[in-house]
């Protein structure tokens, strides 16, 4: 015969909202059957806990018990039938009742599906399966770390990893993707439990840093070394971009920190515009020095008259 839903969860029918969420997190805990495989006991109890938590963890449905509209099994009273609760008295040609009637039973509605799968992902990293058995639980998700290369995030890919357990799945990464964002793998991760669904793998995106490439949202910046003939009177340089190298002409008489921007070269990322590419250029001179350079610009009375530290006046 069922039991009376206070007396499962060993709590008063006086007890607080916390306090019935407390006791059934500590006996869905002890007799869950993850932690008991085999044990037909603690499989039963772990239902009857699940049942019980379905009629008084749930506000409305407690109403409904203590005013006697509902029994232990959740099913709607017929007028004059039992009255349970704080103050519970005889109703219409019915009689006054205890709380020693027992209690089992399946789950009800969604809403107390929602909040059984608070509770069970806190206690078990899962969710409870709407609709399911008492007992079906969704299969535990699954984590896994992937480090990838800068390039492979910027314009998308695939890779297949191996699972702890085996299992080779194939990864797509979409263009754009980033250091700390997730992946969701539907359906690969642990199998549920007494019929409910199975979890999922959630990889866990690490970008590798690039020795070129620099990433701003979905801008890209690199630095260009460029001659001081290049500088001084401009030309085309060969410049890589996240898609290939393309040609980018210099302006005569281009300084060190100088930004060329190259439009759309940069990330480009599904339902949005592509980013940018931004080269800042910088002036290298010869390695090791040049003698000719170096009498020339000796001789040179041109550079006397710049000015270049002129902002520094007054700092």
């Amino acid at each position: 015969m069922a039991r009376n839903p206070y007396n499962v969860l060993g709590v008063a029918p006086t007890a607080s909202d916390a306090e019935i969420r407390a006791a059934f997190r500590t006996l869905a805990k002890k007799h869950h059957p993850d932690r008991n495989k085999g044990d037909k006991g603690s499989e039963e109890k772990f239902k009857e806990v699940s049942a019980a938590f379905d009629i008084i963890g749930d506000a409305d449905r407690r109403r409904k018990f203590d005013a006697g509209e509902i029994d232990e099994q959740g099913r709607e009273r017929a007028a004059g039938g039992f009255r349970y609760g704080p103050g519970a008295g005889a109703g219409p040609g019915g009689f006054q009742s205890g709380y020693g009637s027992g209690y089992s039973g399946g789950f009800a509605n969604k809403g107390d599906f929602d909040d059984l799968g608070d509770i069970f992902a806190d206690l078990f990293g899962r969710g409870r399966t709407a609709g399911g058995q008492p007992g079906a639980m969704r299969g535990r998700d699954m984590k896994y770390g992937l480090e990838i290369d800068f390039l492979d995030a910027a314009r998308g890919g695939a890779k297949r990893v191996t699972m702890p357990d085996g299992r080779q799945l194939d990864v797509t990464i979409p263009a754009g993707v980033e250091t700390g964002q997730t992946l969701r793998l539907r359906g690969q991760g642990e199998a549920g439990v007494a019929g409910g669904p199975t979890g999922d793998v959630l990889v866990e995106i690490t970008v590798k840093p690039h020795p070129v490439f620099e990433r701003d949202g979905d801008d890209i910046h690199i630095e260009a070394p460029i001659t001081l003939s290049e500088a001084v009177l401009g030309g085309k340089i060969t410049a890589p971009t996240i898609a290939g190298d393309v040609s980018i002409s210099i302006p005569k008489n281009s300084s060190s920190g100088a930004v060329l921007r190259l439009k759309g070269r940069g990330v480009a990322r599904e339902g949005k515009p592509a980013g940018d590419q931004y080269v800042k250029l910088k002036i290298v001179l010869p390695e090791g020095g040049d003698p000719e350079l170096e009498a020339f610009v000796k001789s040179w009375r041109g550079g006397e008259r710049q000015t270049p530290r002129k902002h520094f006046a007054g700092v």
